[in-house]
């Protein structure tokens, strides 16, 4: 991913095919009762968190090359949120409620109006 709008332009595109929006994994998530019950997966692009997906449910599914893998399947539509710099990480296992940054919408105002290059490079520098 490029930035949250080429996320959301990918999803647009792929919910306007029929295509189901899914996420695949290697393995089940241990916790997926917890994920179906309001959980999101949460976007890392460019090293920021910038955006959310509500998960809808957990499935077992088989690769085209026949491994086993599970789906996450998610909301049509990724919400922005507040973002802050972070490694690549499995962001249905590991981010918990508390460290959850805020939907943008939430948030102040001025930081949906600002350029996207520019609120990457200040949340990269922990200013925003």
């Amino acid at each position: 991913m490029r930035d949250f709008a080429h996320l959301a332009a990918l999803q647009a595109s792929r919910a306007t095919a029929g295509q189901p929006l899914r996420y695949q994994t290697r393995n089940l998530p241990k916790r997926a009762d917890e994920l179906c019950a309001g959980g999101s997966l949460y976007w890392v692009i460019g090293g920021i968190v910038q955006a959310r997906q509500t998960i809808l449910g957990v499935e077992s599914a088989t690769r085209d090359d026949g491994t086993p893998c599970a789906v996450i399947l998610l909301a049509p539509v990724p919400v922005r949120v507040a973002g802050f710099a972070k490694k690549a990480f499995q962001g249905w296992r590991y981010l918990e409620p508390a460290e959850a940054p805020p939907d943008l919408a939430a948030s102040s105002a001025e930081s949906t109006e600002m350029p996207e290059d520019m609120r990457r490079a200040l949340i990269g520098l922990g200013l925003l």
